[in-house]
């Protein structure tokens, strides 16, 4: 099965704070890597932890305010002087790309790489990526300035082989994607063997969600329905319920219900204000509504 997991580089709101990195991910699956927000500190995380960046070739931006893309200019000017030479793919809101023009301008920088800028479209869900294994769509969410989340799905993956009925019968090479795709085997002497005689179930496809900064959405239940993994914002806790109100973000219950209501298996809250040192508050408060809840823990690697 091929690895599916998710690295924390930040999981602090606004300020840095405990040593508390502002928001940034790395998404590992089916052999790539795929950043999500970009906080100060991102590139420092990555060498921490000793991921390497120069691997990255996708990054999403969930929006404009500053601790989600501040370190952006420097990480990419990071993988230039290190001499990279891959295009980057980078998913954001339009303004971004004119931020990191007028970055590069002004510094006099010509990357020595060259960056496809897909804007995002902040009206609708949109898929912006897809290949053979992964495809990776928009979650609209509802803030203080126009923002998106990601959701990552594997396709579903074809039928597994019983290799000891494959070897008995003698199956040619020819005819094993129509067996992992579902297809009955025609013998030589006419005889149809069923598919199910031959080959067994795959695993189902897995699912992760990173929800960026919110209120509380249940237009996203549908997207969001039986994830295997949600890391939901949970800025505040139900005690500073107006201050999350006036700021559009959510508390610690909102994202538990999220995730309950969603069917969801495990959920990750991330995107702390800085007014707590201590989180198991928040998290006994998640936990109170959906005991699979989790804190989102730097340099901590989740399986989906």
């Amino acid at each position: 099965m091929d690895a599916f997991d998710v690295t924390i580089l930040g999981c602090s709101s606004a300020l840095p704070a405990f040593g508390r990195y502002p928001s940034s991910q790395l998404v590992h699956i089916a052999g790539r890597y795929f950043l999500i927000d970009c906080g100060e500190g991102t590139q420092m995380q990555l060498r921490r932890f000793s991921l390497k960046f120069q691997r990255i070739d996708h990054i999403f931006i969930s929006h404009l305010h500053g601790d989600h893309y501040l370190g952006l200019p420097g990480l990419m000017a990071s993988m230039h002087l290190l001499g990279r030479t891959e295009p980057l793919e980078l998913y954001a809101d339009e303004g971004l790309n004119e931020i990191l023009q007028i970055n590069n301008r002004h510094s006099h920088t010509v990357l020595k790489y060259p960056v496809h800028f897909h804007s995002l479209d902040f009206s609708e869900s949109k898929l912006v990526f897809e290949d053979e294994k992964v495809k990776i769509s928009t979650l609209i969410l509802k803030h203080s300035i126009q923002c998106c989340g990601f959701v990552f799905e594997e396709k579903q993956r074809p039928r597994k082989l019983i290799k000891e009925k494959i070897e008995e019968l003698r199956i040619p090479i020819a005819s094993l994607e129509a067996l992992k795709s579902g297809d009955d085997y025609t013998a030589p002497d006419g005889v149809v063997i069923p598919n199910i005689e031959l080959t067994t179930d795959p695993l189902p496809p897995r699912k992760y969600a990173y929800c960026s900064d919110t209120i509380y959405n249940k237009d996203l239940l549908a997207q969001l329905q039986n994830a295997d993994l949600i890391y939901h914002e949970s800025t505040f806790m139900e005690d500073m319920r107006t201050r999350a109100d006036q700021t559009m973000h959510s508390t610690a219950k909102d994202a538990a219900n999220m995730a309950k209501e969603a069917g969801a298996k495990r959920l990750l809250l991330g995107h702390f204000s800085a007014r707590y040192k201590d989180l198991n508050p928040l998290l006994e408060e998640a936990r109170s509504v959906f005991p699979q809840s989790y804190l989102a823990q730097e340099g901590e690697k989740y399986f989906v």
